[in-house]
C-alpha cells in the first residue's frame, strides 16, 4: 500500500501525487495547491451523485429480477413504469463543433490498445499508415503461405498482383491495368485523384483516404517492377482508442500512474520503448508527419499518426489512488476524467512534439453508462473539468459506448444528454450481450453463446444504433462505430465478413492490430460510407420491441454433451484470460481458445462467458458439479496451452492455492450477484492479493478472498 499524502481534504497516494506535481503540472505552469483544491471540489460534487446512480442500477435490477421471479415478463410497459425506459426527446440534432476530420468527415479503421503496454501503444499510434504489401505477404489475406528462409518471390508475385488489382479498383487508369503499367506518369481515369508527390512516389486520394504508391527503382522489390513500384502504403487506422478500461489491469495507484505516464508520453510526443527483436535492440517512437508536394508545387503535410481518443473507466469502480474525506476510495472514472484531460493540455497548448487534435479538442470515450442520467452526469463532470483547467465549454468531447441494455433502449435520450460534445457512438457485441444476459438473468436459461449473433435483439441493436445516430445528425460530425474483429490471425475471414460494417453505415470499426487496420482499410475503398449513410438515413428504426426480445431458450432440452461442450468453451475462455489478468496484470492479449485459435480477449469477453455459465447454473441447465468439473478440465487445457512459458503458474492440481483459478470460479458462482455482471470487482480483489503475495506479503488464505 502506497503512503498517503494530504492534498486539500483528500488523501492522495504518493506515486500519484509525485507524478502530478513533478511530471505534469510544472510543464503546464499550474500551481499544485489550487489544482488539488479544484480536484477535491469535483470529487465532493460528483461522488454522491455517482453513488446514487449506482444504487439506481441495483434498484432497477432488483425490480426486474422480482418481476421475472414472479413469473411475469419485464416487458416494455413494466420497464416504463419503473423508470428503466424514458420518453424519447423531441427531434434534435447534435451541436458538436471543432471535431477533427478523422472523426467527422473520414471513414476508416479504429484500433483499441491497452495504455499500459507502451510498445503496443506506439505501434497503434503509428498505424495511421500501413504497407499493403506487408499486410498481404504475412497473413492469410491471400491464399498460401510464404516459404521460410527469407523473401519468397512466388509469394511476392501474389502480393503485388493483389495490390495492383486494388489500385485498379481505387485509382483506375484511363486505360489498361496497373499490372501492365511501366511508365513514370500514370494517366488516371480521374486525374484529380493524384494529390501529391514525395520524390517519385505518388499520393492518391479515394473515398477520403490516401494511398501512397512508393516508387523506388533501387529497392529490391521496385527494381524488378515495370514501374519501379516498391510498395503501396494505405492510410489505415485513422483513430486509436488508448484504453484505461477493459484491456488493462490497473488496480492501485502504481498501475494508474503507469497508465497516465504513457498517456503523458503520447501527448508530449516523447514516449518510446526499447525492446529486443531477433537479437537486435530496437526503439519504437511516434512517427513524424508525412510531407508531400501538391500538384501546384505547394508543400503540405499529412498526419503521421492516428488521432488518439482516451477511454476512461465507467462509473462503477473506485480507486485507492485517492481517498475522500470519509476515507472511502474515490470514483475512478472521475479521477480519469481529471487526469487524462489535464495531461491533454500538453496537446491543446502545442507543448508536445506533435499535434494530436488539430481542431483543439480532447476526445474521451466513456464506457458502461446505463441510460441518459449517467450520460448527463458525464456531461456535467466534463463541464467541471473544463472549468478546473480553464477550457472553453465542450472542449472535452465524449464517445458513448452503446454497450448496456438501458443505453441501447434509450439511445436517443443518451445522445441528447451529451448532444453538444458527442463525437462517437459504438456498438459492442460482447459487453452488450453480457448485460443482456444479466438484466434478464432470472427470465430463464439463455440460448448458447454462439447463437447470440443471430438473435433478434442483436440485429435490432446493431441497426438501431446506426439509424438513431443518423437521425440525430452524427453523420459529418461524429463516428458511428462497430465492434472488434477478435481473430488477428484470420485476415481472410475478416476481409470477407467485416465489409458488413461499412455497408451498415458505420464510418469506423474496431480491428485488433495495425496489420488488420491496413487490410480493413480496403473495405472503406470498396464502400463510400457517407454515401451509404445518405441512402439509409430515412429508413425506419427497428422497433424497441425487437430490441427488448430476451434471448431465452424456450422449451429447449440440451443433451449432456451439448451442456458439457458449452461449459468447456466458456470455462476455457474464462481461465485462459483470468490467469493472465490475476497472475500477471495483463488485461488484453491474444489468448488461445478451446480450439487453439488465438483470439483477442479483454474483460468484455470475460463478462459474457461468466454470465452465461452463471445463468445456466442458476436455472439448473448445469449443476454446480458440472461447472466445477468444466473448470478443472479446462485448467488442464489452459496449463497445456501455456506449457512453454517458464513464468506461468499452473492451476491444475493446485486449484485451492491458485488465486487465478479461484477468481475464475468466483466469476461464475457469484456471477448472478455481481453488479450488472461486471467482472472488475472480483478481478481487482484477486489481482490486489496476488500483488501483495508477490511483493512478499503474508500468504493469502483463499477462504478470505471474496468480492
Amino acid at each position: 500500500m502506497s503512503q498517503l499524502l494530504a492534498r486539500a481534504d483528500l488523501k492522495v497516494a504518493e506515486p500519484l501525487a509525485r507524478f502530478v506535481e513533478e511530471q505534469v503540472l510544472p510543464g503546464l505552469e499550474i500551481g499544485s495547491d489550487g489544482f488539488w483544491r479544484g480536484v477535491a471540489d469535483i470529487f465532493a460534487r460528483f461522488t454522491p451523485e455517482n453513488r446514487s446512480l449506482l444504487q439506481k442500477r441495483d434498484a432497477l435490477q432488483a425490480q426486474i429480477d422480482a418481476r421475472y421471479e414472479s413469473g411475469e415478463a419485464a416487458d416494455e410497459a413494466f420497464l416504463r413504469d419503473i423508470g428503466y425506459l424514458v420518453d424519447e426527446p423531441d427531434r434534435f440534432t447534435i451541436g458538436t463543433e471543432n471535431v477533427d476530420p478523422e472523426i467527422a468527415t473520414m471513414a476508416g479503421p479504429q484500433l483499441v490498445v491497452p495504455v499500459l503496454n507502451a510498445r503496443f501503444v506506439l505501434n497503434a499510434a503509428n498505424a495511421r499508415w500501413g504497407s499493403l504489401y506487408d499486410a498481404l505477404y504475412g497473413t492469410d489475406a491471400i491464399p498460401g503461405d510464404a516459404k521460410p528462409g527469407g523473401y519468397d518471390p512466388e509469394r511476392g508475385v501474389q502480393v503485388i498482383a493483389r495490390a495492383k488489382r486494388f489500385l485498379d479498383e481505387a485509382v483506375p487508369l484511363k486505360s489498361g491495368s496497373w499490372a501492365d503499367f511501366a511508365g513514370n506518369e500514370p494517366q488516371l481515369a480521374a486525374p484529380d485523384q493524384l494529390v501529391g508527390r514525395d520524390g517519385r512516389s505518388l499520393l492518391f486520394r479515394h473515398n477520403g483516404l490516401h494511398i501512397e504508391v512508393v516508387v523506388d527503382r533501387e529497392h529490391p522489390i521496385g527494381r524488378d517492377d515495370p514501374a519501379g513500384i516498391a510498395d503501396v502504403i494505405l492510410e489505415a487506422a485513422l483513430t486509436t482508442i488508448v484504453d484505461l478500461e477493459d484491456s488493462v489491469a490497473a488496480v492501485d495507484a502504481e498501475d494508474k500512474v503507469a497508465a497516465y505516464a504513457n498517456w503523458l508520453g503520447l501527448m508530449k510526443g516523447d514516449l518510446e520503448e526499447t525492446f529486443d527483436k531477433g537479437g537486435k535492440k530496437l526503439t519504437r517512437r511516434l512517427a513524424p508527419d508525412r510531407s508531400y508536394t501538391a500538384q501546384d508545387g505547394a508543400e503540405f503535410t499529412l498526419p503521421g499518426r492516428s488521432l488518439l481518443f482516451v477511454r476512461n473507466v465507467g462509473h462503477l469502480m473506485t480507486t485507492p489512488a485517492v481517498l475522500l474525506p470519509d476515507r472511502a476510495e474515490a470514483p475512478e472514472g472521475v479521477l480519469d476524467a481529471i487526469m487524462t484531460s489535464l495531461i491533454a493540455l500538453y496537446d491543446l497548448r502545442g507543448l508536445g512534439k506533435y499535434r494530436n487534435s488539430r481542431a483543439g479538442s480532447i476526445y474521451i470515450v466513456k464506457p458502461k453508462m446505463h441510460g441518459p442520467d449517467e450520460c448527463a452526469i458525464t456531461d456535467r463532470l466534463f463541464d467541471a473539468v473544463e472549468d478546473l483547467l480553464e477550457l472553453g465549454r465542450h472542449t472535452i468531447k465524449v464517445g458513448v459506448m452503446d454497450e448496456e441494455r438501458r443505453t441501447s433502449a434509450n439511445l436517443a435520450a443518451c445522445i441528447h444528454a451529451v448532444k453538444e460534445r458527442i463525437v462517437f457512438i459504438n456498438t459492442g457485441f460482447l459487453d452488450r450481450t453480457g448485460d443482456e444476459m444479466h438484466t434478464a438473468m432470472r427470465a430463464g436459461p439463455m440460448i448458447p453463446k454462439g447463437e447470440m449473433k443471430t438473435s433478434a435483439w442483436l440485429t435490432a441493436y446493431e441497426d438501431r444504433n446506426v439509424r438513431i445516430g443518423l437521425a440525430h445528425g452524427l453523420s459529418g460530425k461524429a463516428q458511428i462505430g462497430k465492434g472488434m474483429w477478435a481473430a488477428p490471425d484470420r485476415m481472410a475471414d475478416m476481409l470477407q465478413q467485416k465489409i458488413g460494417h461499412p455497408k451498415s453505415g458505420a464510418n469506423t470499426a474496431w480491428v485488433p492490430s495495425p496489420t488488420a487496420a491496413t487490410l480493413h482499410a480496403l473495405h472503406y475503398h470498396q464502400i463510400d460510407v457517407f454515401a451509404r449513410q445518405r441512402e439509409i438515413a430515412g429508413e425506419a428504426i427497428p422497433s424497441l420491441g425487437q430490441l427488448l426480445t430476451v434471448p431465452v431458450a424456450e422449451g429447449r432440452n440440451w443433451s449432456a454433451e451439448e451442456v458439457r461442450r458449452e461449459l468447456d468453451n466458456n470455462a476455457q475462455g474464462i481461465l485462459g484470460y483470468v490467469v493472465r489478468w490475476v497472475d500477471r496484470g495483463v488485461g488484453c492479449s491474444k489468448v488461445p481458445d478451446i480450439n487453439d485459435i488465438g483470439l483477442m480477449e479483454d474483460r468484455a469477453t470475460l463478462r459474457i462467458s461468466s454470465q452465461h455459465m452463471a445463468n445456466w447454473l442458476l436455472h439448473g441447465v448445469a449443476s454446480a458439479n458440472d461447472v466445477e468439473a468444466a473448470l478443472r478440465r479446462m485448467a488442464q487445457k489452459v496449463d497445456a496451452q501455456n506449457a512453454g512459458d517458464p513464468s506461468y503458474r499452473p492451476m491444475s492440481g493446485r486449484e485451492a492455492d491458485s488465486l487465478a483459478f479461484q477468481a475464475a470460479r468466483a466469476l461464475v458462482f457469484e456471477g448472478a450477484d455481481q453488479p450488472n455482471g461486471y467482472t472488475e470487482p472480483l478481478l481487482h480483489k484477486f489481482r490486489q492479493r496476488t500483488k501483495e503475495r508477490d511483493a512478499g506479503g503474508a500468504e493469502v488464505s483463499i477462504s478470505n478472498v471474496s468480492a
